[in-house]
This record gives C-alpha cells, sequence and structure tokens, in this order.
C-alpha cells in the first residue's frame, strides 16, 4: 500500500483524490488485519500529508463506504472507526462533518453492544456548530434525546438531566412523532430517577395509551406508572393518581395490581406484601433517605415507657423511599379506622418509635395530606373526617346546602353511626349471598 501511494506522490491534486479513492475497493476484498491497516495508511496519508480538498474527497468516500456495510465484521468495522477517527482528531475543525458521521457509526455499534455509557459519550462528541454547516434544531433535538435514553439506560440520571433540559428548550422545533415520544418518555424517566414520583406516575399512564408504541413496552410503561403511584407521597394528589390507574382495566393483569387496589382502597398492607413488590423495584427505587437532625430530635421524644400502649420499633424514621410512602399510606388509612390514636399506638402500628411517628403525622398535617390534629398533653392524633364528603352528602339530589335543625350528635358520634350502617350493610349482603347459594336457609320468626 505504501508503495501505490508512493507512486500517486508525483500526480497533480486533481488528480490524487480519485486516484486514492480508488484504492479503497481493492482494500476491502483483502484479509480482515490487511484492511484494518491499509485503511490506516491511506487515510493517515490523504489527512496529513495532503492537501484539505483531497483529505476530505478521500475521507467522504471512506465514511461512505463505511456506513453502506462494506465491512461485515462488527468487531473489525468498530476498530476501523475508531482507527480513523484518532487519526482525524488532531485536525477536527478540517473534518468535522467526517468526524460527526464516524461517531454516529460508532455510536450505532456501541449501543447494539449495549455499552450505554461508551454510545453517550461518543455522540456528546459530535459537533453542532461548525465553519461547515448549521445543524438544524430538530437535528440537535434528536441528538439530546438520544444521549438522554443512554445516558437514562446507565442510570446516570445526574448527566441525563443536563442534556435533557437542553432537549426541553428545543423540543418546538420538531413535529417528528416518534421523537417526539422519545422526548415524553425520556420526560416521565427523569421524573422517576429525580422522585418526582407523581409527575412520573401520570407521564407514563399517558404514554401506555399511544398506540404507536409497541404493546410489550406500553405494558411496561403501564407497570412503571403503577410503580411511581404506589412511591409517591400519601396524599390527595396520590389518591387522584391511584384512582385514575385503579379504574384502568389493564391494570388488572399486573403483578402490582395487589397493592395497588389495596392503596387505593386505603388498606393498611402487611410485611410480606410490601417484600413482593421490593422485589420488582429498580436501583433508583431502592435509594435511602437521610433523616435531618431536627427530625432525629423530634424522634427521640415521647419514649418515656411508662404507659399501657403497645411496644414501639426504635426506628427513628422511614430508611427508602418505598418504606417512607408505605408508612404515609398506613398512616392515612389508619385515618380512616380510627377517630383517634396514641403516639405509641401509630409507632406500633409504623414500626416507628413514638416520637418518629408523631413527627411523621405532624409534616404530614403540615403539608395537608392528612386531616387532623395533635395532642401533645395527652399524647393523642385526633383524625378528622373528610369534608368534601359531607357536603356532597348535604348537596345530593341538587338540592344545595341543607341546614339541620337541630344537632344530632357530636361529629365523632356521626362517624360512628356511619360506620354501624356499614358493618349491618354489608353483614346483610353476605347474608343474602349465602341463602342465594343454599348454604343457609333462614326460619321465620313467628311472634
Amino acid at each position: 500500500m505504501e508503495a501505490k501511494l508512493a507512486q500517486f506522490a508525483s500526480l497533480s491534486q486533481k488528480d490524487k483524490g480519485p486516484a486514492f479513492i480508488s484504492l479503497i475497493p481493492q482494500i476491502l476484498t483483502q484479509p480482515s488485519n490487511d484492511i484494518q491497516t491499509d485503511l490506516h495508511i491511506l487515510v493517515t496519508t490523504a489527512v496529513n500529508q495532503d492537501s484539505l480538498v483531497v483529505g476530505r474527497q478521500v475521507l467522504s468516500e471512506v465514511v461512505k463506504v463505511l456506513n453502506e456495510g462494506a465491512i461485515k465484521d462488527t468487531g473489525l468495522l468498530k476498530q476501523v472507526v475508531e482507527e480513523t477517527l484518532q487519526t482525524v482528531q488532531p485536525r477536527i475543525v478540517s473534518y468535522e462533518e467526517q468526524a460527526n458521521n464516524l461517531r454516529f457509526q460508532l455510536a450505532d455499534i456501541l449501543e447494539q453492544e449495549e455499552d450505554w455509557d461508551s454510545a453517550a459519550k461518543v455522540l456528546m462528541g459530535v459537533s453542532l456548530e461548525s465553519s461547515q454547516r448549521t445543524t438544524a434544531d430538530a437535528e440537535k433535538l434528536k441528538l439530546y434525546v438520544r444521549i438522554v435514553r443512554l445516558l437514562l439506560e446507565e442510570e446516570n440520571s445526574v448527566q441525563a438531566e443536563t442534556y435533557y433540559n437542553r432537549a426541553a428548550l428545543l423540543v418546538h422545533s420538531s413535529n417528528e412523532r416518534e421523537t417526539l415520544l422519545q422526548f415524553k418518555l425520556c420526560q416521565a424517566r427523569i421524573s422517576d430517577y429525580s422522585r418526582k414520583f407523581l409527575e412520573a406516575a401520570s407521564r407514563y399512564h399517558e404514554l401506555s395509551y399511544v398506540g404507536e408504541i409497541d404493546e410489550e413496552e406500553r405494558r411496561q410503561m403501564l407497570s412503571a406508572a403503577v410503580t411511581c403511584g404506589v412511591l409517591a407521597p400519601a396524599g390527595p394528589n396520590r389518591s387522584r393518581v391511584l384512582a385514575s390507574l385503579y379504574r384502568d382495566e389493564r391494570t388488572a393483569e399486573l403483578p402490582s395490581f395487589n397493592i395497588l387496589s389495596k392503596m387505593f382502597l386505603d388498606h393498611i398492607l402487611r410485611p410480606a406484601e410490601i417484600k413482593e413488590f421490593e422485589s420488582t423495584l429498580k436501583t433508583h427505587q431502592l435509594a435511602k433517605i437521610a433523616i435531618s437532625s431536627n427530625d432525629k430530635l423530634a424522634s427521640a421524644g415521647h419514649d418515656d415507657g411508662s404507659s399501657d400502649e403497645p411496644a414501639t420499633s426504635t426506628r427513628t424514621g422511614p430508611s427508602t423511599v418505598l418504606d417512607r410512602a408505605v408508612m404515609e399510606h398506613n398512616l392515612l388509612a389508619s385515618s380512616k379506622i380510627y377517630n383517634n390514636i396514641t403516639f405509641k399506638g401509630l409507632g406500633a402500628l409504623l414500626d416507628l418509635t413514638s416520637g418518629a411517628a408523631e413527627t411523621m403525622a405532624r409534616k404530614m398535617i403540615e403539608q395537608g395530606r392528612l386531616r387532623g390534629h395533635i395532642d401533645q398533653v395527652d399524647k393523642l392524633i385526633w383524625f378528622e373526617a373528610n369534608k368534601e364528603e359531607d357536603d356532597a352528602q348535604g348537596k345530593a339530589g341538587g338540592l344545595g346546602d341543607v341546614e339541620e335543625a337541630e344537632d344530632t350528635g357530636s361529629h365523632f358520634t356521626k362517624r360512628w353511626d356511619t360506620q354501624i350502617r356499614l358493618t349491618a350493610a354489608h353483614v346483610e349482603s353476605i347474608v343474602q349471598h349465602l341463602t342465594e347459594k343454599g348454604l343457609i336457609s333462614l326460619v321465620p320468626v313467628t311472634a
């Protein structure tokens, strides 16, 4: 190869480019080792020893041939592309367009090998602003979205968010459906990694309805929506998200439907159910959470052990995101069952110290996620009924606000009466069902 190139040294610049290019088909017919060596010599000679015009002609042809699949061996192709990029790198300003094309080829190979991090780094080196040409905003958006997707596959959410923010500024510039869907998926995953689980659940659920996405991928997005809904902070906003997911008929087929239904119906979750759900979570969803010094100090209080209440644990707060979500849910569920509860009783229910249980309840009340108040003298947490339910009953049938002529009892007595009515109704329904099945028979009572 060196001898042939030496023969071309005396040619004019006009003829030298076509002469070099004529050697490329001959090189590609050789054994693998010779292809790699001779292409490296050809590119080095054209780029470093000849004029810029000849170098661009030769390098453009090499890029075109490689892109058309002239080298079938992926390993050899990867080595050739990497060597060519290294050769061009010292004079990258003169060969930006050709280097960009080589980077895209190398990124495709690395992505096929599932080397997500290396593929993302290769694409980060793509030059978007050059003297040779200007890159359209739509092309920049496509590149940024691809980098974000690769970084998220590697679970590098911090760097992924940087490129996501760049993509967000350009999302208006594209009408390409595939790119916009990929951007929305990145948006959901970024929210997931950032522990903005309510936003993530809503976006995953929205994407699970898109017909252009493969059915299996839509099922995965629906499952991700349920997971994020479960991990979200307990409160009215999460209740709305869980209601939307629970009413979706497709969620009944998911393994996580059991915990979804229990959370939606405000049932207290048991350790075995939590353990089963925990095994389905990803690494970032099992991240440890730190307890602030103020919370630690507050959690240490009220543990004098002088009461007959059930013994509480020594835990001063949740240790993981799932731990916190379950504790807050069980606290919210207990407010549907009890009128009030002692600090120690709540601590036993949540597997926390009484001080930590009070701290969690206080925070949820402050944030408007739990209705109630705290009596620190008697060490009691009083739960309040949801006023929206009372208002709905008062306005039933479009009668508007109904003023009662007489107060028939206290607020808590009304709640107790309601619970008795519901229990009686459930018993009557069970008896009727058993009677229809012929399992019991009703004997008329004679006076």
